[in-house]
C-alpha cells in the first residue's frame, strides 16, 4: 500500500473510473493527463461514442475526448488491470423518494468481481452517511473474496462537479477526501492533488466527507425553496419577484438565490438520502422535506399560470397550442435525466395540451428514451398561443422580441402569452408590446 502513489506516477499501475457520465468522464480524462487510465461504463453506446472522439455530455468537448489517453471500455475485465478505482455512478431516488442504491450496488458488484489485492476504492456517489462502509464495502469482500482492511482499503471522495458549469471545474473546486484510515487518506488525497489545483479537504471520517456532500445540496435545496414560496406569495400580492430580490439583493449579506425548477442528480435528491436516513433513526425531518414538497410542486404552479394566462386573454384551453423552449435540468447542459420541466408537460397534458418542445441543447435520443418525447424545431412552431422559456440556455437568451412574435398567430386579436421561467426578457418590454408576461 505504501508504494501506490509511487506505482501510480511511474505507471507501473492504472486508475480505474466506474462509470463514464457527467461525472466520471471529467475525472477520467483529468487524471489521464498524469496516470494510465482505464475508463469504464456497461453502456456500450456511450463507450462508443468515447472511442470515436465524441463527448455526448459536452463536459470537456471532443478535442479532449481524441487527444486524451483513457482507454474507455465495457469490458469489465479490464479493471483487473488497476489499483486505484473510482466508482463515479449515479444514486438517484425511486418514485416514493426512497434511496435508489442499484447503480452503486451494481457497480461494487462488478468492480468486486474484478479487484485484486492492494488495491484502493474511492466513492464519489453521493449517498447518505454510512452507505460506503456498510452496503459497498461487504458487496467488495463478498465479490472478491479479500478482507477490506488487509486485502484493500476504502476511501469516498464526493463529486462537486456542476455540468454545465465552464467555472467550476473539477480542478478549480476543494475536493472532500477521506479514507478508512491515516494511510489510506494519505494516498487518497496525494492521488486527488494531481489533479485538482485547488486542494483538498481531509475529512476525519468516511461519514463525515458523505454528510458534508448530502447536506451541500439540501442547503441549497431549501434556499431555492424559500425563493419559490416568497415568489407564490409575491404573485398573490401582485409584486413582481424579481424586483423585490433585486431590491433586496443591495445588501452585503442577503444570499442570492432564484426561484426556479429544481430538477438533476443532486439537488433534487440529496434531501431524500439525509432525511431517509434520519427517518430510519426515528427522526422525521421538517424543514428539508417542507422545501421538497414546494420544490416538487413547481412544475404544476407554472401549468396552472399558464391555464389561467390563457383565460385571461380569451384563448380556449383544451388543445391551446403552447411552445416550451428547453427541456433539460440546467441551461447549457444536454442532460434531461430528473429534469422538472416534465412536470409542466405532465400537467399540461391533464388539461389536454400537448406541447410542442424545443431544446437545441437537449440529447434528443435520451429525451425520447426516458420521457418519450419528440424534441421539434424552433422552426415548427408557429401560431402558438403561448410560449413557456422553461431553461435558461445561452442560445435563448439571444432571442429578440421580434423573433418571438414570429411563434404566435397572426390576426387572432388575443394577448400573445409569455411565461419567462427564467425571467431572461424586459418584462416591460413585453407588456408593452402587448404580451401578458409572467415570470415566477
Amino acid at each position: 500500500m505504501k508504494n501506490l502513489y509511487d506505482k501510480l506516477i511511474s505507471k507501473e499501475c492504472k486508475l480505474s473510473v466506474i462509470g463514464m457520465g457527467y461525472v466520471g468522464m471529467p475525472i477520467a480524462v483529468a487524471f489521464s493527463e498524469k496516470l494510465k487510465v482505464i475508463g469504464f461504463d456497461i453502456n456500450e453506446e456511450k463507450i462508443g461514442s468515447y472511442c470515436l472522439g465524441i463527448d455526448p455530455t459536452k463536459e470537456v468537448g471532443d478535442h479532449r475526448i481524441k487527444g486524451c489517453s483513457v482507454d474507455f471500455t465495457s469490458d469489465e475485465r479490464k479493471l483487473r488491470e488497476a489499483r486505484f478505482h473510482i466508482v463515479a455512478v449515479p444514486t438517484p431516488v425511486n418514485p416514493d423518494h426512497t434511496p435508489n442504491l442499484s447503480p452503486v450496488e451494481g457497480a461494487s458488484r462488478i468492480l468486486g468481481r474484478n479487484l485484486v489485492k492492494g488495491s484502493v476504492v474511492v466513492y464519489e456517489s453521493t449517498v447518505y452517511p454510512g452507505v460506503t462502509e456498510e452496503i459497498c464495502v461487504p458487496i467488495l469482500e463478498r465479490e472478491s473474496g479479500l478482507v477490506c482492511g488487509s486485502d484493500f482499503k476504502i476511501g469516498y471522495s464526493p463529486e462537486r462537479i456542476n455540468p454545465g458549469d465552464k467555472v467550476h471545474r473539477l480542478e478549480s473546486i476543494t475536493k472532500i477526501v477521506s479514507g478508512m484510515d491515516s494511510e489510506t487518506l494519505k494516498i487518497i488525497a496525494k492521488v486527488y492533488e494531481l489533479v485538482v489545483k485547488a486542494g483538498v479537504h481531509k475529512a476525519e471520517s468516511i461519514k463525515v466527507a458523505e454528510a458534508a456532500k448530502v447536506i451541500e445540496n439540501s442547503q441549497r435545496d431549501i434556499n431555492i425553496a424559500f425563493m419559490n414560496e416568497l415568489s407564490i406569495i409575491f404573485h398573490k400580492m401582485g409584486i413582481d419577484t424579481k424586483s423585490v430580490l433585486e431590491a433586496a439583493g443591495t445588501k452585503w449579506n442577503f444570499l442570492r438565490f432564484q426561484p426556479g425548477l429544481v430538477g438533476g442528480h443532486c439537488i433534487g435528491v440529496d434531501p431524500y438520502y439525509l432525511t431517509y436516513q434520519a427517518e430510519k433513526l426515528g427522526y422525521h425531518s421538517q424543514i428539508i422535506l417542507s422545501g421538497r414538497r414546494i420544490n416538487d410542486d413547481m412544475g404544476r404552479y407554472v401549468a396552472e399560470n399558464l391555464i389561467k394566462s390563457l383565460i385571461k386573454v380569451g384563448a380556449g384551453v383544451r388543445n391551446a397550442r403552447v411552445a416550451i423552449l428547453g427541456f433539460t435540468f440546467k441551461e447549457n447542459c444536454p442532460d434531461t435525466r430528473n429534469t422538472r420541466v416534465i412536470d409542466i408537460v405532465k400537467e399540461l397534458r391533464e388539461y389536454e395540451i400537448d406541447p410542442v418542445i424545443c431544446d437545441p441543447i437537449a440529447d434528443g435520443k435520451e429525451t425520447e428514451r426516458e420521457y418519450g418525447v419528440i424534441l421539434q424545431s424552433k422552426e415548427c412552431m408557429n401560431h402558438m398561443d403561448a410560449v413557456i422559456l422553461a431553461v435558461g440556455h445561452d442560445v435563448f437568451k439571444e432571442i429578440k422580441r421580434e423573433d418571438l412574435d414570429l411563434l404566435y398567430g397572426e390576426g387572432s386579436g388575443q394577448k400573445k402569452v409569455l411565461l419567462d421561467i427564467k425571467g431572461l426578457f424586459d418584462k416591460k418590454e413585453y407588456e408593452q408590446a402587448g404580451y401578458l408576461y409572467w415570470r415566477l
